[in-house]
């Protein structure tokens, strides 16, 4: 992309490039152009139009929409990995709700980890899923109601079960590899990183959080069962899962 060619990204950090933001994305066309038609968002096929010159408000009322309470006192914030972010959270999703922390993924690990069960959990045998194949599938009802098909990479499996650890990666993987179909499943539970957050994290309590790589940049909910401190992060796994 030569110097005097300038094209500006939405910047919605949806993903739906491969790139975590529209920052990184920028970064990666510095020295692969071709990899802007990824943008969905520049594209002329669109079902609505799509502002491409001022990112989404990140401050601000939502007009008809009311401001909920925070469900944790916050009292004591955290800040483990002070340069882990350029600039100060401002603890909003992107419909104008709190939440008290990002969830963050293992940095050795592809995507952020998920704990999944199909609804016909025998599926699992059916479609012989193994360690390392890679699935698609919408998180359905209380589990979370995610409107978004879910696609990641196998990590474990319990065949016995059902009930499987997967990695979600993003559509990219998928449509360039193969995949299979897990079709509804139940979330139940993730596990990450907090780098920073607005508030004591304790176990037993539950929290609005963001998971940093979500498409939607929603808030979801869960109970933290499991938390372990380590010099650079807070490793947390959270139960009972729902969005809003």
């Amino acid at each position: 992309m030569s110097s005097s060619q300038t094209i500006e990204l939405p910047g919605l950090d949806c993903g739906l490039c491969g790139s975590r933001t529209c920052q990184e994305f920028a970064a990666r066309l510095q020295s692969e152009p071709n990899l802007i038609s990824r943008c969905i968002h520049l594209s002329k096929d669109q079902i609505s139009p799509t502002p491409t010159s001022s990112p989404l408000p990140q401050t601000g009322k939502v007009p008809g929409l009311t401001t909920p309470s925070t469900p944790t006192p916050c009292s004591t914030p955290i800040q483990i990995d002070p340069h882990f972010q350029t600039q100060q959270p401002n603890w909003r999703d992107s419909l104008d709700r709190p939440f008290d922390f990002y969830l963050e993924h293992f940095p050795e690990e592809p995507g952020p980890r998920e704990i999944i069960i199909p609804h016909n959990p025998i599926i699992t045998r059916e479609l012989n899923i193994q360690i390392g194949d890679v699935l698609i599938g919408r998180p359905l009802g209380m589990s979370c109601g995610c409107p978004i098909t879910h696609c990641g990479v196998v990590i474990e499996v319990d065949h016995r079960t059902g009930v499987m650890l997967w990695c979600v990666t993003g559509p990219l993987r998928p449509r360039q590899e193969g995949y299979k179909d897990l079709g509804y499943y139940i979330a139940e539970g993730y596990e990450g990183l907090i780098h920073e957050a607005r508030c004591e994290i304790k176990i037993g309590m539950r929290y609005y959080f963001q998971p940093r790589m979500c498409m939607l940049q929603w808030r979801h909910s869960g109970l933290v069962n499991f938390l372990n401190r380590t010099p650079d992060a807070l490793q947390v796994r959270l139960e009972g899962l729902w969005i809003g």
